[in-house]
């Protein structure tokens, strides 16, 4: 009798002993605070040259980025991005005083912050939040715009504003897709000293504000990595 209880004792103990580790298990999706990664794709321009047509004139965008997570909703995006940007008028469905035509191109540098919420609970699917390993997302904040020659060197504030979607594709690799409009300071951005007429308040109206100021957006794609984990969550079992 004493040999059967014992026996079941045992039992018992090691079924406790599993669930425990199973729970234990399913509590300890790693945390990580920080992604690190980089993003690419193109860039465009909208003001002078170009009031309502956006992806026209396409240039190339790359940058470096870190992420710093807070939770599976919140975090903040540091990046640092070189961006081409471009205009030709001679399509261009307004006229400038006197007729005159004007193209331009320019590289920019771009850095700054951004606060991210994620509509779910983000992470690799498992774990005590429920996290799930594709949600959508927007975006918001502000940065510094650098646009060097040709012609006078240009520099600015600038606030983005976005949305975006991000997948975890494995433990610790994110991949996303991410638009965003850089609304700038300045109306400087598309100056350039080509030709006899360029687009230097072509119509003698100051901006003042955020009245016409001109904008630049970013549409690209970005791998990053987790990086410092947080450590074990659910350690009083």
């Amino acid at each position: 009798m004493t040999d059967r209880f014992n026996h079941c004792a045992a039992r018992t103990l090691l079924v406790l002993a599993l669930v425990a580790c199973a729970v234990r298990a399913a509590c300890q999706e790693t945390e990580y605070k920080m992604e690190i990664g980089g993003m690419a794709g193109g860039s465009f321009y909208m003001g002078d040259a170009n009031w309502s047509r956006p992806f026209k004139d396409m240039r190339f965008a790359g940058a470096v980025v870190a992420r710093q997570l807070f939770n599976p909703h919140m975090a903040v995006k540091y990046d640092f991005a070189v961006a081409g940007i471009a205009g030709d008028t001679r399509d261009f469905a307004g006229k400038f005083p006197g007729g005159g035509q004007a193209t331009f191109s320019r590289t920019l540098f771009d850095i700054g912050a951004q606060f991210e919420y994620n509509f779910l609970p983000y992470g690799t699917g498992g774990g005590y939040r429920d996290t799930r390993r594709v949600t959508p997302y927007i975006t918001g904040g502000v940065g510094l715009t650098f646009a060097p020659a040709p012609a006078d060197f240009v520099g600015s504030l600038n606030f983005p504003l976005g949305m975006g979607v991000k997948w975890k594709a494995a433990r610790r690799l994110n991949v996303g897709a991410e638009f965003t409009f850089r609304f700038s300071m300045t109306d400087r951005l598309d100056v350039t000293d080509r030709g006899p007429f360029t687009l230097n308040d072509p119509y003698n109206i100051k901006s003042r504000g955020i009245k016409n100021k001109d904008t630049y957006a970013f549409v690209t794609i970005f791998i990053t990595y987790d990086i410092c984990p947080k450590g074990t969550i659910c350690n009083n079992l």
